[in-house]
């Protein structure tokens, strides 16, 4: 199968997931909601229905691809292809009915990122880019001028929970403060590094991300021809499994 068509089935799942995550959004006091590691890593009966689809979908046509995801973990494969996904990346803006949440899939080979995929579906956004060619949005090619950013005229988003030291994260924001720029705190980092792709934000930080919320982004950023940060240039190691 082409990459094309690899990115066209991919598009197709994430429609499919964001309709069933919004289906779950109108039912989320009925959710049983467990805290993970701490009670700001959050995970609903949502993130696993939605990641269970997408699973279900690639698998069916995708059958020697490995799975990564944030809920169900690791599928071995055996094509050299790997589908990473994060089922609803922003749980917590999710969970308290805010928009700022969406779905991330993307593919990964030996070299790197391949295909990226995000679904914002709140305000039916997609973002989607193949490695070599333009990143696009809602199917229109993405086109900034990288050389009129301003990082004193524009907004940076950070994140940091409790997975980095309170010194590094203070750190984090005050130097971009020092230097001029406004900084926010949106939620999902998935959904910011898409929204750096379209010139929305100038960038943004987050002393930690899991493979499952920056893949697609990556994919995302290098088709607006941006500078993805240069560990992604081989396969990232997965989080070990956490307990349950």
């Amino acid at each position: 199968m082409s990459l094309v068509d690899c990115l066209s089935e991919a598009e197709d799942i994430a429609r499919r997931a964001g309709t069933l995550a919004l289906h779950c959004l109108g039912r989320c006091g009925d959710f049983n909601i467990e805290a993970k590691l701490s009670r700001q890593d959050m995970v609903s009966e949502a993130n696993r229905e939605v990641e269970t689809l997408i699973r279900k979908a690639l698998a069916r046509v995708f059958h020697a691809d490995a799975q990564l995801g944030e809920e169900h973990g690791l599928r071995p494969g055996t094509s050299g292809l790997i589908w990473v996904i994060d089922p609803i990346d922003g749980t917590a803006p999710f969970l308290a009915g805010q928009p700022a949440w969406c779905i991330s899939i993307g593919l990964l080979d030996a070299k790197g990122p391949v295909i990226g995929v995000i679904r914002a579906p709140i305000v039916n956004e997609m973002f989607v880019a193949r490695r070599g060619h333009c990143a696009t949005l809602n199917g229109k090619r993405i086109r900034i001028d990288a050389e009129a950013l301003d990082l004193r005229s524009g907004l940076l988003d950070v994140d940091a929970r409790d997975r980095a030291p309170s010194e590094k994260v203070g750190r984090m924001m005050a130097d971009p403060m020092d230097a001029g720029a406004s900084w926010v705190r949106y939620a999902s980092g998935a959904l910011m590094l898409a929204w750096f792709t379209v010139g929305r934000l100038l960038g943004y930080a987050e002393p930690r991300m899991s493979a499952w919320g920056c893949i697609a982004g990556y994919c995302l950023i290098d088709g607006r021809r941006g500078r993805p940060h240069p560990q992604v240039t081989d396969r990232p190691r997965p989080d070990p499994p956490r307990p349950r």
